[in-house]
């Protein structure tokens, strides 16, 4: 199965709100954090902004593009969706070699086994030091081992 573009975790604020209000589970290479997306809230009629923007010179328009951007309205994720973000630091893992391949391999199983993981849930992948030392199949091994643990079961 493909990895597109939208599953991937990248405004920080998304990210900071899987650390701060997510689950963690160890699993030896990686620490996985975990939180369910809140439902979509309905649809908010667009404001007009509240100050008209300054005339576009040099050094408004790079400002006026900012206040536009922070007013447009984030677009929706769907909910069947599961976004991931990897993380490899330098502290952790090592150098950028190793953190490529930590990330890389991180991509690779989850790109392999994202079904296995609920839909609707936003994903945190944390490489360290010994996620390199190990065998793709004892990552791969890891990473299923933890996405039944990531919903509750529904009796």
């Amino acid at each position: 199965m493909r990895f597109r573009a939208e599953q991937h975790l990248r405004r920080q604020r998304d990210i900071q709100a899987v650390r701060e209000q997510g689950r963690r589970i160890d699993c030896g290479p990686f620490t996985l954090w975990y939180r369910r997306r809140p439902a979509a809230a309905a649809p908010v009629a667009a404001v007009a902004p509240a100050e008209p923007l300054p005339s576009p010179g040099k050094t408004e328009t790079a400002l006026s593009v900012a206040k536009i951007r922070s007013r447009a309205p984030r677009p929706e994720v769907p909910a069947e969706l599961r976004r991931v973000c990897f993380i490899a630091s330098t502290a952790a893992v090592g150098d950028a070699v190793a953190r490529a391949r930590a990330r890389r391999r991180m991509r690779e199983v989850f790109r392999h086994h994202q079904d296995a993981v609920p839909p609707g849930y936003d994903l945190l992948l944390i490489a360290r030091k010994s996620i390199n030392g190990l065998e793709y199949r004892e990552i791969e091994r890891k990473f299923i081992e933890a996405c039944p643990r990531i919903a509750p079961r529904i009796a």
